[in-house]
């Protein structure tokens, strides 16, 4: 069975060798690709030292990268996990196990920390967040959804159709799985702080609006009639609110004294009825296009 270890990184020359070594150590038959995006310190030759197989990708963000890594490597399994030393290799191997015995899809690896400068109040409260919508929306399977630490069978590499640049990739690679109904599991892995000179990639606010506008687009896109049902909901309720009293004068008078109001009302809720009509033929498109990538998924 051939693994491959597959490291994003951009700028980790303070961090490569010691995740590298780690994951040497514990998977020695794996095979370790460090795909760099456009690192101006030394991490390429660093990697290239300690035996990496060392690949570009120069479109900037993680999103490139990591749609890169998995078009371009050939492996039964693929370990994907950021270069930024935070990550145990060690739990790499109950993740495999797991995904050998179990013969799943996709392992998804749970940050645990012990130390508060490694994982930032901001960004744990963010991934509460994102993974609570998700959940929602998608299915509860996970409870870290933007864990950079992952297994992924061939099958899920080959066929996912990636769309994101930068750091929402990990949401959609989860979402990608819910939506696919695809064998899946979760593991715990320790989470540690950045080694002293390495910095966060990640910006709170910025990447996490990226990200919710990911989930946003996904579950127009998948999820239509939910979607473009509840603005058919929402645009129902102002339009009562507001013909409601028309109505009753009309009913009481025989007259419309507020004109204005009884055509928005009216325009508003054919809104309503064609948002409705919407949702209901792009849920059956939706429902075509998932058979597409199912049947794709497993003739890959």
């Amino acid at each position: 069975m051939r693994i491959a270890i597959v490291i994003p990184c951009f700028n980790e020359a303070v961090a490569i060798k010691q995740v590298i070594t780690g994951f040497r150590e514990v998977l020695p038959e794996a095979e370790i690709y460090v795909y760099d995006n456009n690192s101006t310190d030394e991490t390429v030759a660093i990697a290239a030292k300690e035996g990496a197989v060392v690949r570009h990708e120069t479109r900037q963000g993680k999103g490139h990268v990591v749609r890169r890594m998995l078009s371009e490597v050939d492996a039964d399994y693929l370990i994907m996990v950021d270069g930024d030393a935070t990550y145990d290799p060690a739990a790499a191997l109950d993740a495999l196990k797991l995904a050998k015995e179990q013969r799943l899809d996709f392992v998804n690896i749970r940050r645990v920390d012990n130390q508060t400068e490694a994982y930032r109040p901001s960004h744990r409260m963010g991934n509460w967040a994102i993974t609570e919508i998700v959940s929602r929306v998608f299915g509860r399977t996970f409870t870290d959804i933007l864990s950079g630490y992952k297994v992924i069978s061939r099958r899920f590499a080959k066929s996912f159709p990636s769309e994101s640049n930068e750091f929402e990739i990990e949401t959609e690679l989860a979402i990608h799985c819910l939506e696919l109904n695809l064998p899946a599991a979760e593991v715990v892995g320790f989470y540690r702080a950045r080694p002293e000179g390495s910095h966060s990639k990640l910006h709170t606010f910025r990447d996490g609006t990226k990200i919710l506008m990911l989930i946003g687009r996904l579950v127009k896109d998948e999820r239509p009639f939910a979607f473009f049902g509840t603005a058919s909901l929402v645009l129902a309720i102002i339009s009562a609110a507001l013909g409601i009293s028309v109505a009753i004068e009309f009913l009481a008078t025989g007259l419309v004294p507020r004109l204005p109001t009884a055509v928005l009302s009216a325009a508003i809720g054919i809104i309503a009825v064609g948002s409705f009509a919407v949702g209901l033929v792009l849920d059956q498109v939706a429902r075509s296009r998932r058979e597409m990538k199912r049947l794709f998924y497993l003739n890959a």
